[in-house]
């Protein structure tokens, strides 16, 4: 089951993504995903076998983003790939065919590829600009999501879509509406006087969601 709140984590050290992610955890979050960039496999692993340590008492999920290595190594749930990375094909013959891999996506022939490739879910954005990722694709905004969407259930797709990029909480009653799984965010999470309410807060819009469809 893919979550409908993934955090994505942020840090420039070791300690920046342990404490990032040991409070994200504690707000209720159960699936996260490790992003590290710039930095080697070997640190990342390190890091990752800190982090897998931290996810099991919460019994989250824990993906590794870019890294297939790393994700077995450590025995995480599954890894997260962009559209540059290592093809999904080599990363499931490196995390074994149970593991959970997600995809990046920015237009619907994206989505169309990752569907061909058998992810698990696809992180399809952004939704508006945000610092936290460099070279970023074109906005899509609302009706990007709207008419990307639409098209998906014209052709009776169904993969787990998450959206990403930017979104603050305001966003999600108009964005879900749209037939979206869920959202990944990083720095509404991290930058938040009040994790645990604003967790509280986006669970309870995305589980309103659910029950009204």
């Amino acid at each position: 089951m893919v979550s409908k709140l993934h955090y994505i984590s942020q840090g420039h050290s070791p300690a920046e993504q342990l404490r990032n992610i040991q409070r994200a955890l504690d707000a209720g979050c159960d699936w996260i995903q490790l992003r590290w960039k710039n930095v080697p496999a070997q640190e990342v692993e390190q890091v990752a076998i800190a982090i897998r340590a931290l996810c099991e008492p919460y019994r989250a999920k824990l993906i590794i983003n870019d890294f297939p290595d790393v994700a077995h190594a450590v025995e995480a749930h599954g890894v997260h790939l962009g559209l540059t990375d290592m093809s999904v094909i080599e990363a499931r013959q490196i995390v074994g065919p149970d593991k959970i891999i997600g995809g990046t996506a920015n237009t619907l022939e994206d989505i169309f590829q990752r569907v061909e490739e058998q992810c698990t879910y696809v992180g399809l954005g952004p939704f508006r600009f945000t610092i936290t990722k460099e070279k970023l694709s074109p906005i899509l905004g609302l009706e990007g999501y709207h008419a990307i969407m639409h098209q998906l259930r014209s052709r009776a797709i169904s993969i787990p879509i998450i959206a990403i990029g930017g979104l603050q909480q305001e966003d999600l009653p108009a964005l879900l509406k749209t037939g979206v799984h869920g959202i990944a965010v990083s720095g509404l999470i991290t930058q938040s006087a009040e994790k645990e309410t604003l967790v509280t807060n986006l669970r309870a819009l995305l589980d309103e969601e659910q029950i009204q469809a």
